[in-house]
């Protein structure tokens, strides 16, 4: 590999404000700022959502009925 190219794969902190969840993983993303986690200095990142608070991922997200709006539409604009 070539020296001096590649970004700085390290570990990072992330931290969904919105549910207060925080989960270490490996990164190269730029952080401006620096946490103490766990006896260990980490690039601290904040992020809006992620897995803890995401509607998929908590079972809140609600179905469409597409088969009733398609239906409607079908009918509406059916040639007769």
């Amino acid at each position: 590999m070539k020296k001096d190219i590649h970004p700085d794969y390290r570990e990072v902190l992330f931290h969904d404000i919105s549910a207060d969840f925080k989960v270490v993983t490996k990164s190269t993303i730029e952080a401006k700022e620096t946490i103490e986690h766990e006896g260990k200095t980490l690039p601290y990142v904040k992020v809006d959502i992620s897995s803890a608070s995401h509607p998929f991922y908590t079972g809140t997200q609600r179905v469409l009925d597409t088969e009733g709006r398609v239906d409607k539409f079908n009918k509406k604009y059916a040639r007769k």
